[in-house]
């Protein structure tokens, strides 16, 4: 007998869609999920969603649905060879065969390709789990094939109905305190609340709001990839870039590879400071962190970690001028404040006859210094390069 003791998170897991909680618009009656999973349809999908709504279960349900092998892999560390291993595994099964991925966007584009020739031709059927846009993550050809599924984050009414199933599982009681506070503390995802009512039962033994926070202390709780110490360690990482200071943009670009934040998501920062702190100062900056986020996408860690040192670097050294994301910003809030203000008629198209004849084009002048904005907003300035 084994003397593994199954997670808390496990054993309250629902096994059929109508035990499920959230995501009415997908699993609701007559909705798309829902009739997918009751018609036994078989399709590749992605989910697309925050933390802890419910992407594992929602494979799971269909999975069993259909009456498919199920399969889950990590893209933090699996590879083309896991992939290669159940397809031997599921040679001569008649079944369907159910590939969950979960972080789908942690493959780069070569393991996306290998993957790809297999869900074309429906040896695998794949559902990825993502909490990054497919978009900007998942190639084209492997997207195209997969209907994408929008998870929202998890109300506090909702967290509370899994509050409700976890205590009654664990046999225990609780206030309405104590539930009200793991809800809101919860932030919409369900693992939050699940792990800190776990670590506190077997702590304390008593679920109260003081225990709570106690076991919140607790070490091994302490890395949370969606919480304030991954902002805090991203927030340092692009001031140290803005300080010009490489010393501590590398200290803090090292503890962001050492947790193991997806590369792409720190090169997609890069891009965005490239245009925001260093702009016109030096245009190439943008050249090169795009480089470096395409080398990420191609190879993938290990490795990549050098191309993000290398642009690192560079980012800080280089010369920084806001200007441009500073006048962006200042035209964006007088358009929010003004509208759509009347376009000057001699910088309207012209393309029939009455519009000439009322005025549209006249008197453009293709080179000219007179003021182009509209009347309300005549004279302001937005950019200046000094």
């Amino acid at each position: 007998m084994s003397n593994l003791i199954e997670p808390l998170a496990s054993k309250i897991r629902p096994s059929t869609i109508s035990q499920y909680v959230g995501q009415e618009h997908l699993v609701g009656k007559g909705k798309p999920l829902r009739q997918a999973i009751e018609n036994k349809h078989i399709f590749s999908f992605i989910l697309w969603g925050p933390p802890g709504t419910g992407k594992t279960t929602i494979a799971r349900i269909y999975s069993d649905a259909i009456e498919a092998d199920f399969y889950e892999l990590s893209a933090v560390s699996a590879g083309k060879n896991d992939i290669r291993e159940i397809l031997n595994n599921t040679e001569k099964t008649e079944k369907p065969v159910v590939l969950f991925l979960d972080e789908i966007h942690r493959f780069n584009k070569a393991q996306q390709d290998f993957l790809l020739p297999f869900v074309e031709r429906g040896k695998l059927t794949l559902i990825g789990a993502t909490t990054e846009n497919p978009s900007f993550e998942i190639i084209a050809p492997l997207l195209s094939r997969c209907r994408v599924f929008v998870l929202n984050e998890l109300s506090a009414k909702e967290i509370e109905k899994i509050i409700s199933r976890a205590i009654k599982v664990l046999k225990l009681k609780t206030d309405k305190e104590a539930k009200e506070w793991l809800s809101i503390f919860a932030n919409g995802d369900a693992r939050q609340a699940i792990g800190l009512i776990e670590s506190t039962a077997s702590l304390y033994g008593e679920l109260t709001v003081e225990n709570f926070k106690t076991a919140l202390q607790s070490r091994f709780l302490r890395f949370d990839k969606q919480g304030e110490e991954h902002y805090n360690t991203i927030s340092a990482f692009i001031k140290s870039m803005r300080a010009s200071n490489p010393n501590a943009a590398l200290y803090y670009l090292a503890r962001l590879v050492d947790s193991g934040e997806d590369p792409l998501f720190i090169a997609r920062r890069m891009v965005i400071f490239s245009s925001e702190d260093i702009g016109i100062a030096q245009p190439t900056a943008l050249v090169v962190a795009n480089d470096v986020f395409r080398a990420c996408e191609t190879i993938g860690y290990p490795e990549c970690a050098i191309n993000l040192a290398h642009g690192v670097v560079y980012l800080s050294n280089s010369p920084k001028n806001r200007s441009v994301y500073n006048g962006f910003r200042a035209a964006q809030a007088d358009v929010a404040q003004f509208g759509n203000l009347p376009i000057p008629l001699n910088l309207r198209n012209a393309p029939t006859k009455l519009m000439k004849k009322l005025g549209y084009g006249k008197d453009y002048e293709m080179y000219t210094d007179s003021d182009l904005l509209p009347d309300q907003l005549k004279g302001k300035i937005y950019f200046t390069s000094k």
